[in-house]
C-alpha cells in the first residue's frame, strides 16, 4: 500500500517535471541514462544489477537492430529514423506521422496499456522541444490521473483514520491510568496494547505526511527516514505480539484458572516489548548488507521481510486458536449451566466472536486476499483494508474501554461523587458490588 501511494505521487512529479521542462531521458556515453533518473526505474534484480544495465541492454537492442535491418524504404520517402529515447525504442516512422509506443512498465507510475506518442516531421526529423532543444518522446499520457487521485484518497483515509485512532486510545488510556479500580492484570495488558497502537498510529502519520508524500526525502533515503521505518516496523511487532497477549491471557484464565499475575506480566512484557527489539535488529542487519534493499527510505520489497512477516504469522495463528478455544470453553460451560444452551450458547459463542477478533488483530488475516492489481474491486479493497487497519485504534478504544464494564462503574462512581442528582452510584442501582475484574466476563 505504502509503495503504491509513493510510486503514485513520485510518477506524477516526473511527469510534471517531464512536461514543464521539456525533458526526455538521453542515452549519454555508455549507455547509461543521461537525466538522472534511474530511481523511477524498477528492474528486475536478478536479471540486471541496477537500473543502468537494464538500459544499456535496451539501448544496445535497440541499436543492433537499426545496424542490421534492410532500408525501411525503397522509394525514396522520407522517415524519422530508429531511435531509442533512454526508456523506449521508437521503430523508423514515415515522415508527417505520429508514432505511437506502449509506456514502459518498468518506469515507476507508468500505466504500461497506455500509449506514449512521439512526433515525426514532414523533413524526416523527429519532433524537438523547444525547450531543451532535443528531441522529445510525449511520455504525459502514461499517468493515470484518476488513480493518482484515487491513491490521494486513500492517503487521506489513512491519516484521518490513525488521528481518530490516536485520539480515543488516549483518552482510553487516560481513564484507564486514572482510576484505582481498574488495576488488574487484563486492564495491565490493555494499557500495553493500547499505549504500542497509540504510538503507532502517531508514528504512521509521521510516515504518510512527511515520507510518502514528499518524494524528494524518499529519493534522498535520508538516515531518519529510515529510522522511521525501522522503528515502525518494530511498534508494528509490538502491536502484533500484544494481541497475541490478550489472546494468551484469556487462555491461561479460562483453562487454567489460577495463574501468577506478576510472572505473567514479566512473560507478557518480554514477548511485547523486548522479542519484536530483538527481530526487528535483525532485521535491519540483514537488510542493510544488501545495498539494493536500502534505498527510497527501504520502501522497496526486501527478501529480509520474511524476518518479520513469519512472527506475525505465528501471532495471527496462536490468535485465531485461542478465539476457537474460547469459543470452546464457552459452549461447553453454557450447555452444563443453562436450560436452554443451544440459542444462549449460540448467543455468547457470536458476541465473543464479534468481540475478540479486533483485540486479536484477527481482522488482519484477510488482507493477503487482494484482488488483481488494476481491476474495479481493487480500489474497494484498498479503501477497506485503509479502514480496517486505521480504524482498530478507535474499534478497541470502544469495545475494551468505553464499553466496559469496569470502566462505566468506575467512571460513574466518581461522577456520582460530583454530581450526585445527575448520575446515581452503580452500586445503588443494582443493589450489588463492583462487576468483577476477570478477563472472561469480557466474553460472558
Amino acid at each position: 500500500m505504502l509503495q503504491d501511494i509513493a510510486v503514485a505521487l513520485r510518477a506524477v512529479l516526473v511527469n510534471e517535471s517531464a512536461s514543464h521542462l521539456g525533458q526526455t531521458p538521453m542515452i549519454e556515453e555508455g549507455g547509461g541514462t543521461g537525466d538522472g533518473r534511474d530511481d523511477q526505474i524498477q528492474y528486475d534484480r536478478f536479471e540486471f544489477e541496477s537500473p543502468a544495465d537494464l538500459m544499456r541492454h535496451l539501448y544496445y537492442s535497440c541499436m543492433r537492430s537499426n545496424a542490421t535491418e534492410q532500408p525501411w524504404t525503397t522509394d525514396g520517402t522520407s522517415f524519422c529514423p530508429r531511435r531509442f529515447d533512454g526508456w523506449l525504442c521508437w521503430e523508423p516512422t514515415i515522415a508527417g506521422q505520429v508514432a505511437e509506443n506502449f509506456c514502459p512498465k518498468f518506469v515507476l507510475g507508468f500505466d504500461s496499456r497506455r500509449l506514449a506518442y512521439r512526433t515525426c516531421h514532414e523533413n524526416g526529423s523527429w519532433f524537438v522541444h523547444p525547450l531543451s532543444g532535443r528531441e522529445w518522446s510525449n511520455y504525459t499520457n502514461c499517468i493515470d490521473t484518476d488513480d493518482m487521485q484515487f491513491r490521494r484518497l486513500v492517503n487521506d483515509i489513512y491519516i484521518g483514520g490513525y488521528t481518530i485512532s490516536l485520539s480515543t486510545l488516549i483518552i482510553s488510556l487516560c481513564i484507564f491510568l486514572s482510576f484505582r479500580t481498574l488495576k488488574c492484570t487484563r486492564i495491565r495488558i490493555h494499557i500495553h496494547l493500547f499505549t504500542s497502537l497509540a504510538l503507532s498510529c502517531l508514528f504512521w502519520i509521521f510516515w504518510y505526511k512527511f515520507v510518502v508524500e514528499d518524494t524528494e526525502v524518499v529519493n534522498a533515503n535520508k538516515e531518519w527516514c529510515v529510522a522511521l521505518h525501522i522503528l515502525l516496523h518494530y511498534l508494528m511487532l509490538v502491536n502484533y505480539f500484544w494481541m497475541f497477549c490478550e489472546g494468551l491471557h484469556l487462555h491461561l484464565v479460562l483453562v487454567i484458572v489460577f495463574i501468577k499475575d506478576i510472572v505473567a506480566m514479566r512473560w507478557f512484557v518480554t514477548i511485547g516489548w523486548v522479542l519484536p527489539m530483538l527481530l526487528v535488529g535483525l532485521y535491519a542487519m540483514v537488510r542493510n548488507t544488501q545495498p539494493l534493499d536500502t534505498e527510497h527510505c527501504w520502501m522497496d520489497e526486501s527478501h529480509a521481510m520474511w524476518l518479520l512477516t513469519v512472527p506475525v504469522c505465528f501471532s495471527l495463528v496462536a490468535s485465531l486458536v485461542f478465539l476457537i478455544n474460547v469459543v470452546r470453553v464457552l459452549l461447553t460451560k453454557l450447555s452444563s449451566t443453562s436450560p436452554h444452551p443451544a440459542p444462549l450458547g449460540l448467543r455468547k459463542a457470536t458476541r465473543a466472536t464479534l468481540i475478540l477478533i479486533p483485540l486479536f488483530g484477527l481482522q488482519h488475516i484477510l488482507l493477503p486476499f487482494r484482488p488483481d492489481k488494476g481491476c474495479q474491486v481493487e480500489r474497494y479493497y484498498q479503501i477497506g483494508a485503509a479502514l480496517l487497519i486505521s480504524l482498530q485504534g478507535l474499534c478497541v478504544s470502544c469495545l475494551f474501554c468505553f464499553a466496559n464494564h469496569d470502566v462505566i462503574y468506575a467512571v460513574q462512581c466518581h461522577l456520582s461523587r460530583f454530581f450526585p442528582d445527575i448520575v446515581t452510584h452503580p452500586f445503588l442501582e443494582s443493589n450489588g458490588g463492583q462487576p468483577a475484574t476477570q478477563s472472561r466476563d469480557v466474553v460472558v
